[in-house]
């Protein structure tokens, strides 16, 4: 199996657009220009990004990021072997040369140090300097950078610079409305409209809450655990629990308040 085929979304992913974002990424493939997708948790983000590599046929390499991520992690590194030393591409590396949609997932989280190295692709030059292998890697043709971050947990240790920021086009993704997220929530568990309809609701309540003792709402992708959670036999008060309330919070007023909401809703 080639590289591209390996890294290929097989299966159209579920996604339904919430305004013109397909048409607008498509236009951004085509100039190859960088983008980055800013909005909450779970609200649909990665999804996206699998449905447009899918839906452009091309590889897609993600790569989750993390504050112990080093330079090395994206670009490569060499190995010590029985025989010598080997260069193993990082994922950033592999995509530049396969010509990949390379997504790198919550970006502020790496380092500051460590993001520096995508500047060079993200210009005119769309180069990568392997300085310690002592290369400078010219980028696929079809090759496009994307990163992801949640603008509400930004903070000053926490943001991306200005410097970073310029080199993008970008998306600001919110949940999706009532209407979409039902039938998010049906397609991808299998329950009723009615089910999802409801649990839609006690995602409402929750994101009410933002700001007022919640630093997020219940994501999209929580909604999705409780369907499952129910579609499976659980009944829908104990699955709200499990799913919408125990996750996002230890606080025991808003825990009470989310449970009554639950079982106002459900009971």
């Amino acid at each position: 199996m080639s590289d591209n085929e390996q890294f290929k979304v097989r299966e159209e992913p579920f996604y339904r657009q919430q305004r013109n974002e397909v048409a607008l990424y498509e236009a951004a493939y085509a100039a190859r220009l960088p983008v980055m997708v800013k909005g909450p948790t779970g609200c649909g983000k990665s999804r996206f990004i699998e449905y447009m590599a899918w839906k452009l046929d091309r590889p897609l390499i993600t790569v989750a990021c993390n504050e112990d991520m080093t330079a090395s992690d994206l670009v490569g590194r060499y190995l010590l072997e029985a025989n010598g030393t080997r260069w193993l591409d990082g994922p950033l590396t592999t995509a530049a040369r396969i010509g990949a949609i390379c997504y790198l997932d919550e970006v502020v989280e790496a380092r500051q140090d460590t993001t520096v190295v995508i500047h060079p692709l993200t210009d005119h030059r769309r180069t990568l300097p392997l300085d310690k292998k002592g290369e400078l890697l010219r980028a696929h043709a079809d090759f496009q950078l994307v990163i992801s971050y949640n603008p509400g947990y930004q903070s000053l240790m926490k943001d991306l610079k200005q410097s970073t920021k310029q080199r993008f086009t970008a998306f600001d993704f919110d949940y999706p409305n009532a209407a979409l997220e039902i039938a998010i929530l049906a397609s991808e568990s299998g329950i009723d409209e009615a089910t999802a309809a409801r649990l839609v609701d006690v995602g409402a309540a929750a994101r009410r809450l933002k700001g007022h003792g919640l630093d997020e709402g219940i994501s999209t992708r929580l909604l999705v655990y409780a369907a499952a959670l129910i579609k499976g036999g659980v009944t829908p008060v104990d699955a709200c629990r499990m799913a919408l309330v125990r996750p996002i919070t230890d606080d025991r007023d808003i825990r009470d308040t989310l449970e009554h909401a639950v079982e106002s809703i459900f009971v």
